[in-house]
């Protein structure tokens, strides 16, 4: 089984740099607290193929996670693909990002969870959970950006 949720936000700092904070997988920890540390692999600007390793705090548990890049498209697009096989993955995910007037940003995130083994049975519930904090989600990105990126 799988399922997606999705949140549309929009944050008040121009597309390029919104585009540019998001695609910096290490800032994830600054808006989803459930990331307790992470990494990017290499340790160079975010590309195709770039890996962001992390522990993250699911349910009480601590679980390692990896995430590639699989397309990036300056500034409007980015998408992930979770690499490693736990119960519960995010076999697609991303961000589409729109211009706005008045140098906001329309920010749109999506995740499309799937269960394996007997993350078949928990998925429904983890989507529950993820569907209910869709909307506090976009907005701690929203807070989060705008309190890193400088106004203009």
């Amino acid at each position: 089984m799988s399922g997606q949720f999705e949140a549309t936000v929009e944050v008040d700092r121009p597309v390029e740099e919104v585009f540019a904070y998001l695609a910096d997988g290490r800032n994830d920890p600054q808006f989803s607290p459930r990331v307790l540390k992470i990494e990017r692999i290499p340790d160079t600007p975010t590309a195709v193929g770039t890996v962001f390793r992390s522990t993250v705090k699911d349910a009480g548990m601590k679980t390692a996670r990896e995430f590639r890049i699989t397309t990036l498209e300056a500034p409007v697009k980015i998408r992930w693909a979770e690499v490693t096989k736990n119960s519960m993955t995010a076999r697609e995910g991303g961000y589409d990002l729109e211009s706005l007037a008045d140098g906001r940003t329309r920010v749109r995130i999506f995740n499309v969870l799937e269960g394996h083994g007997l993350g078949k049975l928990l998925v429904g519930l983890a989507l529950v959970a993820a569907r209910k904090d869709a909307d506090g989600f976009g907005s701690r990105i929203k807070t989060e950006a705008e309190a890193a990126i400088s106004p203009r």
